[in-house]
């Protein structure tokens, strides 16, 4: 087996691993990290397949952009139940 084939069987295995576990995931902040790092493999997959163009968007928007907007949603979601919970103390 050449590099590049078992590179690819990596990069492929990779990606349903990570995939399986975004999904299983017990926190969003984990979700949201496994994400981002999908999206990155994903990147590296379409570089793999010459589809320069889409690996750039991919990286950029898929990972990026998606990511950050998450992983700001997830620190607001955090942020509304810690506040929720001091009011019921109150």
């Amino acid at each position: 087996m050449n590099a590049a084939l078992a590179f690819d069987v990596l990069l492929a295995t990779g990606l349903v691993w990570v995939a399986w576990r975004a999904l299983g995931a017990a926190s969003l902040f984990v979700s949201v990290v496994l994400f981002i790092a999908f999206g990155l493999l994903m990147a590296l997959a379409w570089a793999r397949l010459d589809a320069v163009d889409i690996a750039l968007a991919e990286a950029a928007i898929g990972a990026g952009l998606t990511g950050v907007l998450l992983l700001d949603a997830v620190a607001t979601l955090a942020r509304r139940r810690r506040d929720d919970t001091e009011q019921e103390r109150t």
